[in-house]
């Protein structure tokens, strides 16, 4: 068996990995928030965007961002493209189908429970999908007991992921629920990661595929344009809710100052018509 290292530049991907995890739950919840003001097909709206979030941020970037931490010293490492983006699509899937469960009807902990499973499976697929388009002068083999540690770890997060998104309220529960979930995601990352091991081959091959630090500046691209689009929709649409709440208010303000300036204008007509004292 070859050498892999899990951390080759140290502390920086796995830090970054948290990081857009963190982010990417964050936003999720926050989304997931706004699904429960919702209906029909709004509410439809606001888990699928939140799906992206969770999915595609706090799941597939960060489990990207920490495979760069990935290496096998004596060999030659590309990535094959559109496997690598099969994953993005793969965790996005997963997560929306969890939150369609959970998130129309009445919250129940069997919701979650019974969603979990699929969700956490769909997890482990866009985290294997990453590794299958590993391509290397080798060939990867997978530990099975790992393998199933992970998928038993998956499902435990992602049904811990969306019981938190029924039950969270407030500003500091979603932030400590976003740091949990994105423990959990990274944590899933590294025990999926644990059961790859490389068997080196004697013949020379060609690596075909692209290098991952080629692909590290459009995932990082594609990390900004999420990110900042989804933070865009959940402003934006508060904004445009609050609009006729708050035009319905100045409404209100304008008809009361009428009101009390037509009687304050009436009030000294009222005073010189009466009768005067001799």
């Amino acid at each position: 068996m070859a050498e892999v290292h899990h951390f080759t530049f140290g502390w920086i991907t796995p830090t970054f990995s948290y990081v857009l995890s963190f982010l990417g739950s964050l936003l999720g919840l926050v989304l997931a928030a706004r699904s429960r003001k919702s209906r029909g097909a709004s509410r439809a709206r606001w888990l699928t965007l939140s799906a992206v979030a969770l999915g595609g941020t706090g799941v597939w970037l960060a489990h990207f961002m920490a495979l760069l931490g990935f290496d096998v010293p004596i060999m030659t490492m590309r990535y094959d493209l559109p496997t690598t983006a099969l994953g993005f699509g793969i965790a996005v899937v997963a997560l929306c189908l969890g939150l369609y469960l959970v998130g129309f009807g009445t919250p129940r902990a069997w919701k979650a429970f019974l969603a979990g499973v699929p969700t956490g499976i769909g997890v482990v697929a866009a985290h294997y999908t990453g590794t299958l388009a590993l391509r290397v002068q080798g060939v990867v083999q997978f530990d099975p007991v790992r393998v199933g540690l992970t998928v038993v770890v998956a499902i435990v997060a992602s049904t811990v992921t969306l019981w938190f998104v029924v039950i969270i309220r407030g500003a500091s529960g979603t932030v400590i629920a976003a740091a949990t979930m994105a423990l959990a995601s990274v944590s899933t990352h590294y025990m999926s990661m644990s059961a790859v091991h490389v068997q080196q081959v004697q013949t020379v091959v060609s690596t075909a595929g692209v290098s991952p630090f080629v692909l590290l500046t459009p995932v990082c691209v594609l990390a900004c344009l999420v990110i900042s689009g989804l933070a865009y929709s959940t402003v934006g649409f508060s904004l445009r809710d609050n609009t006729p709440h708050e035009e319905a208010l100045l409404a209100k303000a304008r008809s009361m100052h009428t009101t009390h300036t037509g009687s304050s204008s009436l009030t000294p007509d009222r005073v010189s018509t009466g009768p005067r004292q001799q």
